[in-house]
């Protein structure tokens, strides 16, 4: 029953964000499930027409936490899955639902807060270091507490910090939501959030606040992009799949990603290793 109740609340997201019929009557088109911090920065805006142009193939994108987007692919209601959480990407390949992660570009994450700063932590190199001051200031933390990609890494570093977050914490609040609107909550409440480098820099309500911590090795963001496996769900599209994939990877896909700005700052960097192979 649990499962059958979660099917049906995954197919009402994609019926929600693709209507069926719509779906059916455009042969040339595949459903992609990504990450809202990945929509938010506007990204698919720039590539997805560019790519349609070349291929004549539609590319519908259902935008939710990492964690939905992975479980979409998992129940095959999506032909591409298109992530940056590795470890959970490779969980899902090892588990049969796609057989190879293809790595295409990166950027970072970012700490974010008040120029005011009460916990003191601006030019700060160390992430760990980071969050043991703002936990000890007790100043107000938002988390997206989506299971999106960039609140796993928020968990992880927690962790790294030896902070153990008890349910309640009075500065601490799970907004549980996207990438965006998480961002307007801290912009209200002045506090701090890790926000992914991309988001921020198309966040229009900034308000007061500030990128304060940056630059950590640990903060790199790898992104991956996926098939899901036909073998597994026969009705997934694996000649248009596999050829938006082969695109994204190839030197002219590399360079539409390279050519994305806002204001003149590069928000993802190309990285793919394309050897005719993949």
């Amino acid at each position: 029953m649990k499962q059958m109740i979660h099917k049906l609340i995954l197919a009402t997201v994609v019926a929600l964000a693709i209507p069926t019929s719509q779906i059916d009557a455009q042969e040339n088109s595949i459903v992609m499930s990504s990450t809202t911090s990945t929509e938010q920065s506007g990204l698919f805006n720039c590539i997805l027409p560019i790519f349609k142009m070349k291929t004549g193939i539609d590319v519908k994108v259902v935008a939710v936490g990492t964690g939905q987007a992975l479980h979409i692919g998992k129940y095959g209601d999506a032909d591409v899955v298109f992530v940056h959480d590795k470890p959970a990407a490779e969980k899902f390949v090892d588990e049969g639902f796609s057989t190879k992660r293809y790595e295409m570009m990166y950027n970072d994450f970012v700490l974010i807060g008040p120029k005011s700063d009460p916990a003191k932590i601006s030019g700060a190199k160390d992430i760990q270091v980071v969050l043991q001051k703002i936990a000890a200031a007790q100043a107000p933390f938002v988390s997206r507490a989506d299971k999106s990609s960039t609140h796993a890494a928020e968990l992880r570093y927690w962790k790294g910090a030896e902070i153990s977050i008890a349910p309640g914490t009075p500065w601490y609040k799970e907004a549980d939501s996207g990438m965006g609107p998480a961002l307007n909550t801290v912009s209200a409440m002045n506090g701090y959030i890790l926000a992914d480098r991309g988001t921020w820099l198309s966040f229009k309500n900034r308000g007061d606040l500030t990128i304060l911590v940056q630059g950590d090795p640990t903060l790199f963001n790898q992104y991956g992009v996926m098939l899901v496996n036909p073998a597994k769900f026969p009705h997934v599209k694996k000649a248009q799949g596999q050829e938006f994939i082969d695109w994204i990877i190839s030197q002219n896909g590399q360079n539409v990603i390279a050519s994305y700005k806002i204001e003149g700052e590069q928000l993802f960097f190309p990285n793919a290793k394309y050897d005719g192979t993949q």
